[in-house]
């Protein structure tokens, strides 16, 4: 187009109407070869489904809102610790006022300290003795990218001196039309990698702790069943000792194994994004 405008001076010496009349026309041509603008799209008012672990998680309660979406790529960069029962509740109890809730809440210290020192960032569901209510717990751990959750617990009954890991049992796999799925079902895409990571845990704990099983068991845990993420459940047995200290001296090497467990499964923490990906 400039060629054109540059040829027409060479022709002749034009009048400053002349000059005038060819700037405008040197205009509207060079106008009339732009491309068009893109239309632009009316808006649906539809809105991007919520991912699970964003931090707008469904408030407890809401059945109509409590829906998680597929997981999102990520590596595993936090822990989120879950001390069991708090409050009114105090859980399992023993002989000389053993309490479940006062123990975890100590071991929850413990394996803090070791997941810190393997890297890890920590988020406990309590940090005293408060009661948060199993959907509180899970909208913790789903609020959280590149996490897996543990739930820490003293048995009523078992082996003293053991402890086992368990996984939620299988959950028939349910997507909405939306593409979510439903906040009770949230732990059913990561029953493969957790059973993943509570072996890789209850193999630690068998080292250190004799009559423990060598892998995880499936049981229906009603605190994992809502979690997107990968999840286990560390039950240590059990009240029934007489003395508090018997549990008490077992902190340290539990809290190593779950720190040791956590890293080791880490290699294994890579979700594929979309429905239908994972083990």
């Amino acid at each position: 187009m400039l060629l054109e405008v540059r040829n027409l001076f060479r022709i002749r010496k034009l009048s400053p109407l002349g000059l005038l009349a060819l700037v405008l026309l040197g205009a509207v041509l060079v106008s009339s070869s732009l491309p068009p603008a893109p239309a632009q799209q009316p808006s649906t008012g539809s809105s991007t489904p919520v991912p699970a672990g964003s931090p707008q998680s469904p408030p407890p309660g809401s059945p109509a809102a409590t829906s998680v979406a597929q997981p999102q790529q990520t590596t595993l960069n936090i822990v989120v610790l879950d001390p069991a029962h708090g409050g009114t509740d105090p859980g399992a109890r023993g002989q000389g006022g053993i309490r479940e809730s006062d123990i975890v809440l100590d071991l929850a210290a413990q394996v803090r300290r070791a997941l810190e020192a393997q890297g890890f960032q920590v988020v406990q569901t309590r940090q005293g003795n408060e009661n948060p209510s199993f959907d509180d717990r899970s909208a913790t751990a789903n609020a959280q990218r590149g996490a897996v959750f543990v739930t820490l617990h003293i048995a009523s009954t078992g082996l003293p001196g053991t402890v086992r890991v368990y996984v939620n049992s299988d959950l028939p796999a349910v997507t909405e039309a939306n593409g979510l799925i439903p906040w009770e079902r949230a732990q059913s895409p990561f029953l493969g990698l957790s059973k993943k990571f509570g072996d890789l845990v209850q193999g630690m704990l068998a080292q250190r702790f004799k009559g423990s099983p060598e892998n995880a068991q499936t049981a229906a845990v009603r605190q994992l069943r809502t979690t997107a993420a990968p999840a286990i459940a560390v039950e240590i047995s059990s009240v029934v000792v007489g003395d508090r200290a018997e549990l008490d001296r077992m902190g340290p090497g539990v809290a190593d194994a779950i720190a040791r467990g956590v890293a080791a499964f880490k290699p294994s923490y890579v979700i594929p994004a979309g429905p239908g990906a994972l083990p």
